[in-house]
């Protein structure tokens, strides 16, 4: 994905220093200006993602410059500031054209969360917006593939799971496709008309899951500013996603159980509780039964999640499932990118089948996109596919033999050679970057999430992260 681009516009330059610092260790590419003249030179010459304006400066000020920035960037998602919080200027703000508003002083989680969600909110829209486009054409979404039998029998259990309202818990590794699940057992319900909602647990604060899932008051803590419904509330009429549900913590899960039982929220500051009508999906890449055996996880929510189960065997357990969803996939992606290129070839289909997918799904869309973008309009080769050259290398390297010189047939394993070079190349990247693992994930163009699941797969040890100030990517 291309690195999202933020200016920043205020005219303190401590401000600017420390915002542009905290989302450049993040990833984001940062611009900034101190004036408002500077910001309108800034959007007239390029693009920007996030824009974070200050509303009291000298000269022109941010409510003012509001309207022009939505103007020339129409999608970008403008974020205001200010020291002096007001109602008013909050809700003037959101009238002129700004996603959201933040009082200062504000802590950087609080922040990114707010870049976050918008971010997620820009992409959902976009999603509904290429799936009515699709429903026109007569074309549907990725959905499950069901050549192999395991696939079979899951797609009979995600069928007679959308007839009912009860819980379902999809569990599987990461990229295995569990939202996919989740998106087809809602279409199929009588809930398709209502809102599908997906959250990631695992991707909001401690300090701020409370109110994201269940509201809050105008008033609650400091900068609560005006009311928040929470992800219950918007769900209502519809279905709720749950995805990694095992990262909640303690106290969240004690309210969640609450709900799931009594079918009403309490918002942070209120007095009383709002019903709602949500289906809850979980899911999770963790053991929670483990987790319950190990105190981390409630015994009681875990089995009022855990009514049906469903559970998503890794890509490399059902290479009858890939050529059909490779296909479904690339068909998807050529209409996404508008490029066309032909089927498919038995040569490629066999080396995707050959390889182990450590990353499964997921990691197949990203090598097809990548392939795609590389190949010619006759097709995707081989070549294009970024595992094999890399296979080939790791195996010579984990035998220590040179291509030319005759080896066994276990030193020439692709499998244990592609393990081998993931396992270094992770690691010559947390030693590069001091154990930053965010400008690891970058160097080696994974998420921060996958990084994680592969540290903890191939156990390696922790290094303690170099200070933000050293960040220079």
């Amino acid at each position: 994905m291309a690195q999202q681009r933020v200016l920043i516009v205020d005219d303190e330059e401590g401000v600017r220093t420390s915002l542009g610092l905290i989302l450049e260790d993040e990833g984001y590419a940062v611009r900034t200006a101190g004036e408002a003249d500077r910001a309108l030179e800034l959007v007239s010459a390029g693009t920007f993602d996030v824009i974070l304006c200050d509303v009291r400066m000298p000269g022109r000020d941010g409510l003012d410059l509001l309207p022009d920035l939505v103007r020339l960037q129409p999608q970008a998602t403008v974020l205001m500031m200010s020291a002096f919080g007001e109602v008013e200027q909050a809700l003037e703000a959101v009238r002129r054209g700004a996603y959201d508003f933040l009082s200062k002083p504000f802590q950087a989680e609080e922040l990114l969360l707010v870049i976050r969600k918008a971010e997620e909110r820009e992409r959902l829209a976009r999603e509904n917006a290429r799936l009515r486009h699709e429903i026109r054409d007569g074309r549907g979404a990725r959905t499950l593939v069901a050549a192999s039998e395991p696939m079979k029998q899951i797609c009979e259990l995600v069928e007679r799971a959308a007839e009912y309202k009860t819980t379902v818990l999809v569990t599987g590794q990461s990229g295995v496709g569990k939202e996919v699940v989740a998106r087809t057992i809602h279409e199929l319900s009588g809930r398709a008309a209502g809102p599908f909602i997906a959250v990631n647990c695992g991707a909001i604060p401690e300090t701020l899951m409370e109110s994201e899932l269940f509201g809050h008051a105008r008033g609650a803590f400091t900068g609560a500013d005006v009311e928040k419904r929470g992800l219950f509330r918007e769900a209502d009429g519809g279905t709720l996603f749950l995805d990694e549900v095992g990262e909640l913590p303690k106290a969240v899960q004690v309210k969640l159980l609450r709900v799931l039982q009594e079918e009403e929220v309490r918002p942070v500051g209120e007095p009383k509780a709002v019903s709602v009508d949500v289906r809850i999906l979980a899911a999770t890449a963790r053991d929670l039964q483990a987790e319950v055996a190990s105190g981390r996880f409630r015994d009681d929510l875990f089995y009022r999640l855990d009514v049906m189960r469903i559970h998503l065997p890794p890509l490399r357990d059902r290479a009858e499932d890939l050529p059909v969803l490779a296909d479904q996939i690339l068909q998807g992606l050529c209409r996404r990118i508008g490029k066309q290129v032909g089927p498919l070839s038995d040569v490629v289909l066999a080396a995707l089948q050959t390889y182990d997918w450590p990353g499964n799904v997921r990691e197949l869309e990203n090598t097809l996109e990548r392939a795609l973008i590389l190949a010619p309009p006759t097709g995707i080769e081989p070549e294009h596919l970024p595992f094999t050259a890399r296979a080939a290398h790791a195996a010579s390297e984990a035998s220590g033999v040179s291509a030319s010189r005759p080896a066994g047939d276990e030193d020439l394993s692709i499998k244990r050679g592609t393990r081998a070079l993931e396992e270094r190349l992770i690691r010559l990247a947390l030693e590069s970057t001091g154990g930053n693992r965010t400008r690891a994930a970058r160097i080696l163009e994974i998420s921060p999430r996958a990084l994680q699941y592969k540290i903890k797969e191939y156990a390696v040890e922790p290094l303690n992260p170099l200070p933000p100030a050293a960040d220079t990517d």
